[in-house]
């Protein structure tokens, strides 16, 4: 492995800015840099061109994992993979197994394992069931919704099979992901139950993480062109001066015509 402090002048990769960008996001959701700090590090760090350019822009965070890591690793570790196998965890049950909304409303959301089987009950008000960072106790889950003069809201990431088998009167059901494939051993979301004047609805949306990665990228687009605009600028500035090289050719025939006479004066 090449030492990190002995190469500053190596050309960073995308995937090196890429690695540096995801301890800024740890670092931004742990609280150890506010907004300001890590726009203009992610600015810096998409413009990098080397290692010594990226060095100082963690070196006062740690790794993930570790409680003390260098600013950068020119260690290539692979790329996380895209199955589920480390999301369905197994188990009876999960974090919650039920919620209950009566003129109020409930939330299950962020990083919590939704169980085999999730009941909920909302009369005059609203739940919000978010799977997008969710574990799963089984590769199959139930959810039960009753919805009375209420809503439930379920939210599911891409790659995931919804079915949905409630039953409506005089509201409904959401069948806009029913039956939309999964992924390749990626979890089934099982929506039942009743919506009586009230609704349970299906939205499919990118995890938080992912439209980060999109808005960072668009971000690192940006730059880029105007860095490719200021070359171009530059480039122009210099046809403008010289616009057929006359400047060029004027001073190479200067040269030629000082070396003649100072041959003449040889002889």
């Amino acid at each position: 492995m090449t030492d990190d402090a002995a190469v500053p002048d190596l050309r960073a990769s995308d995937a090196d800015r890429e690695r540096v960008a995801e301890i800024l996001r740890d670092a931004l959701a742990e609280g150890r840099l506010d907004m300001e700090e890590f726009e203009e590090r992610l600015d810096a760090t998409y413009a990098a061109r080397t290692y010594g350019d990226l060095a100082p822009i963690t070196r006062d965070l740690p790794d993930r994992g570790a409680a003390v890591a260098p600013a950068v690793s020119l260690t290539k570790e692979p790329a996380p993979g895209g199955d589920w196998a480390g999301r369905i965890v197994g188990g009876d049950s999960g974090t919650s197994s039920w919620g209950v909304a009566v003129m109020s409303g409930f939330q299950r959301k962020g990083q919590w394992t939704a169980p085999r089987r999730f009941n909920c009950f909302a009369f005059w008000g609203g739940g919000e069931i978010d799977l997008r960072e969710a574990y799963f106790a089984d590769r199959e889950i139930v959810i039960n919704a009753v919805a009375i003069m209420g809503g439930v809201e379920i939210i599911v990431p891409p790659g995931v099979e919804v079915v949905v088998r409630g039953v409506g009167i005089m509201g409904g059901f959401d069948h806009r992901e029913d039956g939309v494939p999964g992924e390749p051993g990626g979890p089934r979301v099982i929506v039942t139950g009743l919506a009586f004047w009230g609704g349970v609805g299906v939205q499919r949306k990118l995890p938080r993480s992912e439209k980060q990665r999109l808005r960072e990228e668009r971000r690192r687009q940006k730059l880029e062109r105007k860095e490719s605009r200021r070359r171009e600028l530059e480039g122009s500035r210099h046809d403008l001066h010289d616009p057929l090289g006359l400047h060029l050719h004027d001073r190479r025939g200067r040269r030629e015509e000082s070396g003649e006479r100072g041959r003449d004066g040889d002889r």
